[in-house]
């Protein structure tokens, strides 16, 4: 009985590691794309914080209602074009959070290159 109550406590721990760890390589990922992307701009570290939890959400919303990923590369032309739509959409929930279209389809493209050579599972 011991050994299953460690085991859970270590399965929590772990999802919760596995949790701030796809987070931070989200935000990561994400600094990463509005730097090398013109015209895409996040004013501090709290808005890239807020877009990230933000990006997180709104790929949960989209898979949770119509099955597909907001992944660039991971599923086809749809997935790129959700990857886009979503950068682009999140510019009206965050301040300090700001696209246009055209950095919103490049993005896309940049967001999916840094998270194939990123180690670890996470999308936007």
């Amino acid at each position: 009985m011991a050994d299953n109550q460690s085991d859970t406590k270590v399965a929590s721990s772990n999802t919760i590691g596995q949790i701030i760890g796809r987070f931070i390589a989200a935000a990561v990922i994400l600094a990463i794309t509005a730097f090398f992307t013109p015209g895409f701009t996040i004013n501090n570290i709290w808005s890239l914080i807020i877009a990230t939890i933000a990006l997180t959400l709104i790929d949960y919303l989209i898979v949770r209602f119509t099955g597909l990923h907001a992944s660039p590369f991971g599923k086809g032309f749809v997935g790129f074009v959700l990857a886009a739509i979503t950068l682009y959409v999140t510019q009206y929930f965050v301040a300090g959070y700001s696209i246009s279209w055209i950095a919103a389809i490049i993005g896309a493209l940049i967001y999916g290159i840094v998270d194939y050579f990123l180690p670890g599972e996470h999308s936007m």
